[in-house]
């Protein structure tokens, strides 16, 4: 049957402003050195630079402060060398080298292309004939890093396509690493990757029908610590733990909205972006 295809008017381009944060990884001399020096400020003078900087990043982000607090606990294995402690670090200077180690990432610098349509699962509202839409976008930007960004919108009736309006900020999403695996279909992913073989029948032997992440690894870690591996065996655990770490869920707060919603590189396998 012969499809007429008509080309709309609707563009939707990449807007480089669009940014989130990344962990900003110092070189070992230079963290230790941006932190003794906040170290070393008086907490007037922390105040005022944190108030630089938050009046800086709180324009483009949501939460800014929850951000900079995980960015900070990624630095207390440096300031427990320097100081023995991070203890009693007040919340200022906490926030403060928190700050120093945030950067930030424009998600579609370099192109936003391939767009995918669904079905919105919320019909509610709608006039005779439209139908909600969600379109996700892959979204390309510095080092060319891809992820995947939402729009969401309304067709009518003939076919005119209307973008409902974008938030402000991107959320990014909360990774759940207690992923559940069904064996059923962690089988059929060792059969496409030609592993399932003797030691990972014998590994999934002693794994219920539905295991965690920490189960499988517990499960693997005892077979090498225990057994004669020959080297295929062992390149066999290493790539069924390779295929776990590719598997997880992410979960979005409900109060971001879908246009602020972005799906960025999360395990190895993902580094040089998502296809």
């Amino acid at each position: 049957m012969r499809i007429t295809v008509n080309r709309k008017g609707d563009r939707i381009y990449p807007d480089p402003k669009r940014v989130i944060t990344r962990f900003f990884e110092h070189s070992e001399i230079r963290a230790k050195s941006i932190i003794q020096k906040i170290l070393d400020m008086n907490e007037n003078e922390a105040e005022n630079a944190l108030n630089m900087g938050l009046r800086e990043f709180a324009k483009r982000h949501r939460n800014i402060t929850k951000i900079f607090m995980i960015n900070f606990s990624k630095t207390i294995h440096y300031i427990n060398e320097l100081t023995g402690s991070h203890e009693k670090m007040s919340q200022i200077k906490r926030l403060l080298i928190g700050s120093f180690f945030t950067m930030e990432y424009s998600i579609e610098s370099a192109a936003l292309f391939n767009p995918s349509i669904v079905e919105h699962p919320d019909q509610n509202e709608l006039e005779e004939g439209q139908k909600r839409i969600i379109v996700s976008f892959r979204a390309t930007g510095e080092s060319h890093i891809s992820s995947i960004v939402f729009r969401s919108g309304i067709i009518d009736k003939d076919l005119n396509l209307q973008f409902d309006p974008r938030g402000n900020y991107f959320g990014e999403a909360e990774i759940i690493k207690g992923y559940e695996y069904d064996k059923k279909e962690f089988i059929v992913i060792l059969h496409e990757h030609d592993i399932f073989n003797d030691i990972s029948t014998d590994i999934l032997n002693q794994l219920g029908d539905f295991f965690f992440y920490t189960d499988l690894s517990d499960t693997i870690k005892k077979a090498q610590d225990t057994k004669k591996l020959n080297l295929d065996q062992q390149k066999t655990l290493k790539q069924m733990m390779w295929l776990a770490k590719s598997h997880y869920e992410i979960d979005f707060s409900q109060d971001t909205d879908i246009s602020e919603r972005i799906i960025f590189p999360v395990s190895k396998t993902e580094s040089n972006g998502i296809e």
